[in-house]
């Protein structure tokens, strides 16, 4: 079971997470979207393709753009379609 936590909250849950490059992407239907707000933020991974971000928001602190996701990702990125994964501070078990 992998948790993503921040601020006390927990972000996402899930057993069926996708790992790639160290990173755990979350399924849409682990994410506990409430504390999520996205940003118009965006970046390009070679391989992966277009990520967009998500600033993470609990209890009124904001850790901006600290969740991504590839809603169109290449072929060879096909699996992390539409999970989100997480950085900057946010912490992630399992």
């Amino acid at each position: 079971m992998a948790r993503a936590m921040w601020n006390g909250a927990v972000l996402a849950e899930s057993d069926d997470t996708v790992v790639v490059e160290g990173n755990h992407y979350f399924p849409p239907s682990a994410l506990k979207t409430e504390y999520l707000e996205p940003t118009s933020s965006t970046s390009i991974c070679p391989w992966k393709g277009t990520a967009e971000y998500f600033s993470v928001v609990v209890d009124g602190r904001e850790n901006r753009n600290a969740a991504w996701v590839y809603k169109e990702p290449s072929e060879a990125a096909a699996a992390i379609k539409g999970y989100v994964a997480f950085w900057r501070g946010v912490t992630v078990e399992g």
